[in-house]
């Protein structure tokens, strides 16, 4: 099951929202459940090198069916999946990015920012997925 572009379009404004509530410009970008691009916004001055961060983010959260700040401390040196970031062409493994997950338990995508620190990343795209589901899947073996 993927994202509509209807709901995809609502994370991306509810995003938006945060963002401007933080005074910070971001990328933002929203993928399905194949972590194929489904929306995406640069804010008015956002930097042009967060665009990339941004989708890798969303596909990250997707590809893992986590945050990418979980998938980030699984992958410090002596943790089970350190180097991961080198893999499926490049992974972001620092907060920002969540899966989108419906109200079945399903994974139907994942939200991805970048464009300030990545705790505000990580606020804005929490703001995003909440507006059409939730940001974590059950347990998993892996999580912290």
């Amino acid at each position: 099951m993927h994202v509509t572009h209807e709901l995809a379009q609502k994370a991306l404004e509810g995003a938006i929202r945060k963002a401007r509530k933080l005074n910070t410009r971001m990328c933002i970008a929203v993928v399905d459940s194949g972590a194929d691009l489904k929306v995406f916004v640069r804010m008015d001055d956002a930097w042009v090198g967060s665009i990339d961060i941004a989708i890798k983010k969303a596909k990250t959260a997707c590809f893992f069916g986590m945050p990418t700040g979980e998938i980030g401390k699984l992958s410090q040196p002596g943790k089970p999946l350190f180097g991961i970031e080198h893999s499926n062409d490049g992974l972001i493994t620092f907060p920002g990015g969540v899966p989108i997950v419906n109200e079945d338990g399903v994974l139907i995508g994942a939200i991805g920012v970048s464009g300030s620190s990545v705790d505000n990343d990580d606020l804005v795209a929490r703001a995003g997925a909440t507006v059409i589901g939730v940001s974590d899947l059950p347990e998993h073996p892996w999580r912290t």
